[in-house]
């Protein structure tokens, strides 16, 4: 530390003078820096020499300026390898790849202490900045190196710990893919839509939350007709219900087109039935409408034929017996022989060699009238199934519930073969 006292003249040759004086030689030998309270260097004013850090040069009051001096190290090879040292101990501390960039900032980047020791190399006389532009930047590569292959490192472990993570074990058995299959309510509706749809049928849908009108009432079943005790059903309101029976879509369909009619109407119905191997609260039906000139019980009989034997097989054959629809008259119930015994009498019938599969009958001539059909012109048949007992038959399932309790061990036995759809009796 000195103190130097200066007059009126330039401070840059007066204090070259003062130190050759002191030292015997100039400043730009041993290069200071000097920092007033503004933090301008004053040095640049007195010599070409810079220096790494900046210190304070102190002003006292009274005729004559003093200023304290503290000396500084030369920014010399010896200050430039204690950066370098500095910068290598932070990388090799450095965790992750963050930490490592901030480091590269702090010695590299745009205000890096490397970076503002390139800047200083115009202050430098020509002869001394080749020297020292090519020690900087030695130093600049050595570290940039030294960032470059601690961060290869950095990913090369942080990979091989997202791949340890990410192992595959290949002697484990692989995931065996399920495939997704029909049920067997939409086998059984598509076998018989495609043999109904072979004769010129047209499959009709209609709204499951009905009219009483058309449910009852252009059936031929008024307020307080017994047919409505057998079909007690879930009523939004005293209009409004949930249908019993897909009839009301042939009530809809007479109302909005002219004969001749074809149609088939599938679709879920609900009735207020306890739960049983046999019946359900909800279950599927799909009911039949012809109307034409000329249309007899014969047509009624041969349609019903070869749909059974599409259905069951050709050796298939058909029975009908007396019955009462309020909305067709003459009516009949359907039965097939067992297509297990052949008819002769099995577990399967019951011994009684004949299954009943449907309800039909010629149209009622007030359902015609009652959805604007003359009955005088046009006659017609109608009959209905249960989707669920086609499915129970063909199928030979012995419970109705199987069929809506979504067990895999169940519903995997049907698969689809050779384009067919074939029961597979045995699990596996």
């Amino acid at each position: 530390m000195e103190y130097v006292t200066f007059k009126n003249e330039g401070l840059g040759s007066w204090f070259r003078r003062k130190n050759r004086k002191k030292q015997g030689g100039t400043m730009s030998n041993r290069p200071c820096l000097f920092e007033n309270r503004q933090g301008l260097l004053l040095l640049k004013k007195i010599n070409s020499k810079i220096v790494l850090k900046r210190k304070r040069i102190s002003f006292v009051r009274g005729s004559r300026t003093n200023i304290k001096v503290e000396r500084e190290e030369c920014m010399d090879h010896q200050v430039l390898q204690e950066i370098v040292k500095r910068a290598e101990e932070q990388i090799a501390g450095s965790k992750d790849l963050t930490a490592l960039n901030d480091i590269r900032v702090q010695f590299l980047g745009k205000k890096g202490e490397l970076t503002e020791a390139k800047k200083l190399l115009k202050d430098l006389s020509p002869e001394e900045r080749p020297k020292f532009g090519q020690l900087v930047n030695e130093m600049f590569q050595k570290v940039e190196q030294s960032i470059k292959s601690h961060g290869e490192a950095l990913e090369r472990s942080l990979r091989e710990a997202k791949m340890q993570e990410e192992t595959i074990d290949i002697t484990l058995p692989a995931k065996k893919i399920r495939y997704g299959h029909p049920h067997p309510n939409t086998l059984a509706l598509e076998e018989v839509e495609k043999i109904f749809i072979g004769m010129g049928y047209e499959v009709v849908e209609g709204p499951e939350v009905e009219y009483d009108s058309y449910n009852f009432e252009k059936l031929n079943i008024p307020k307080g007709h017994p047919a409505r005790d057998e079909q007690d059903t879930f009523y939004i309101n005293s209009n409004i219900l949930l249908r019993t029976q897909t009839s009301s879509v042939q009530a809809r369909y007479m109302e909005t087109h002219k004969p001749p009619i074809r149609m088939i109407c599938p679709g879920r119905v609900f009735r207020s039935d306890a739960v049983d191997a046999t019946h359900s609260p909800s279950f599927h039906q799909i009911e039949g409408l012809v109307i034409d000139k000329n249309i007899h019980f014969s047509d009624l009989k041969g349609t019903l034929d070869l749909f059974a034997k599409e259905l069951f097989g050709q050796d298939t054959k058909t029975k009908l017996r007396p019955h009462h629809f309020p909305f067709t008259e003459p009516s009949a119930e359907v039965d097939v022989s067992c297509f297990k015994c052949k008819g002769k009498g099995c577990r399967f019938c019951k011994g009684e060699g004949w299954i009943e599969i449907l309800g039909c009958g010629m149209v009622h001539p007030k359902v015609l009238e009652s959805c604007g059909i003359d009955s005088k012109e046009y006659s017609g048949f109608a009959f209905g199934v249960g989707l669920e007992r086609i499915a129970l038959l063909k199928y030979e399932i012995d419970d109705m519930r199987l069929l809506y309790e979504n067990d895999l061990r169940f519903l995997e036995q049907f698969l689809r073969v050779r384009g067919k759809y074939e029961y597979i009796h045995e699990l596996g």
